[in-house]
């Protein structure tokens, strides 16, 4: 039978940390503090772990968290994951350049499509990037995928005006 841990930090009594972990969203964080609060009822860490989900060691470390930075060590922290490709002010120019467009002598196309806009970061930047992840860039720059009918650049209105089709009223 495993030997019960000392909880030195006293902020909470056992149904504190219940109260809590009721109105906790993350579910790992509610595992540890029901653990927690096993241990500070005086439970075996044997028992206390099986109760909580975890094995002996897991709660162990996890009680020392909570002895040094009290319910926030509890806490389920951020994974670092992959940096993004794009930092921010890159971002912010790649968001320039859809909105005022493309050039057709430099592009060579009159309007953004995701396959167009991978190929000019990819020429810009040195970034290889799908479809689909220009299409998540793109939303989260709030940037729609409907756009305007494109029109020729040498266009004349007034030449449009003179053969616009009109109703005899």
């Amino acid at each position: 039978m495993g030997k019960s841990i000392e909880v030195t930090r006293m902020d909470h009594t056992p149904s504190d940390l219940r109260r809590l972990a009721g109105k906790t969203e993350d579910g790992g964080q509610v595992r540890r503090l029901l653990g927690v609060a096993l241990v500070l009822e005086g439970r075996a860490r044997g028992e206390a772990a099986a109760a909580s989900g975890m094995d002996r060691q897991i709660l162990c470390d996890w009680v020392h968290r909570y002895n040094a930075a009290g319910v926030a060590g509890l806490a389920t922290g951020t994974r670092p994951g992959r940096p993004p490709s794009l930092n921010e002010a890159q971002m912010a120019e790649l968001k320039e350049l859809v909105i005022k467009g493309p050039n057709p002598e430099l592009h060579k196309v009159v309007r953004w499509r995701c396959v167009d806009l991978c190929e000019e970061i990819a020429r810009r930047y040195s970034v290889r990037v799908t479809k689909g992840t220009m299409g998540k860039w793109l939303r989260k720059l709030k940037l729609t995928r409907l756009q305007p009918r494109p029109h020729h650049p040498k266009r004349v209105a007034e030449a449009q005006a003179t053969f616009k089709k009109t109703s005899p009223a």
